[in-house]
């Protein structure tokens, strides 16, 4: 796999960054042509993982954020795929309902992928960095030092702010967990400056919220150029054909129902906090990075 950390220096105007496709090829679809609506060209466009997973078009949805030629960082969906294993390498419990659920649509993906689409996988970087607005932003696929790791809203502050730091970056960008949120996070003394912890959510599969859109960020710099706002997006697509496009092809496993009741079919890897909230919509206000 790529150890090489690509910097793509100071960017100009919006950048949209966007997490698991997960084989929603209709999903993905409508971000390409969202970013179009918006004038985002490629160049400022960031998918941070996770192409193929739970629905019926991998190959598709490969060839299509390939032929976008937008920036991509390895997933652990992508890692596990190119290296030949077993399983997603999701992180998963063993012996959880996730854990299972996840064999079907694994074992469905690794039988379409294709070798030239693997060896493009391994050459995906585990990170990229940018400059916008005066922040600093390394966006990852789950954690600072483990891909696979789940980091929610109600994580550890203390955690996610010590990370940041190893990072050496005003703001982390992840989408592993599903989850859109942000956060700012205080230093450990008065004179440390707030860093952010922001989370995507993802496009191919619901938030969880009890309604089948998935979610994107537009990052939009201040014209005064001192700082940025993060602004969370609903993407309201075709799930209808999602769901049909999985059934097309055997894949009828309860993912196929989340993409339109918006409710994820196991929550083994949710905290307490987000367990609860399972089928409230989700309201973002807009983060002001400072």
């Amino acid at each position: 796999m790529s150890g090489v950390q690509p910097d793509l220096g100071e960017l100009e105007g919006p950048v949209l960054l966007f997490g698991g496709p997960y084989s929603n090829l209709q999903a993905t679809l409508e971000m390409q042509s969202e970013a179009t609506r918006r004038g985002i060209p490629p160049g400022n466009v960031i998918c941070n993982g996770d192409i193929v997973a739970y629905c019926g078009q991998p190959s598709e949805t490969v060839d299509l954020v390939r032929d976008w030629r937008i920036h991509v960082v390895l997933g652990n969906c992508e890692e596990s795929l190119a290296e030949g294993a077993d399983d997603c390498g999701c992180g998963f419990e063993k012996g959880s309902l996730c854990s299972a659920l996840s064999d079907a649509w694994y074992r469905f993906a690794d039988t379409r992928v294709n070798r030239e689409q693997r060896l493009w996988m391994a050459g995906l970087p585990r990170s990229i960095r940018f400059r916008l607005g005066g922040k600093s932003f390394v966006v990852i696929h789950g954690g600072v030092s483990e891909i696979s790791e789940f980091v929610f809203s109600s994580s550890s502050k203390l955690d996610k702010r010590d990370a940041i730091d190893s990072a050496d970056a005003d703001c982390i960008v992840g989408g592993h967990s599903g989850l859109p949120f942000g956060q700012a996070l205080p230093g450990n003394t008065a004179s440390d400056d707030e860093r952010y912890w922001l989370n995507t959510g993802v496009i191919g599969m619901p938030a969880n919220d009890g309604t089948p859109d998935g979610w994107y960020l537009l990052l939009t710099p201040n014209p005064a150029g001192d700082g940025v706002e993060a602004g969370w997006q609903r993407l309201h697509y075709d799930s209808e054909s999602a769901s049909d496009a999985m059934a097309a092809v055997g894949l009828d496993t309860p993912y196929r129902d989340a993409l339109l009741n918006g409710l994820w079919p196991s929550m083994d890897v949710l905290p307490a906090a987000e367990r609860a909230a399972q089928g409230q919509p989700i309201k973002l206000p807009p983060l002001h990075l400072r």
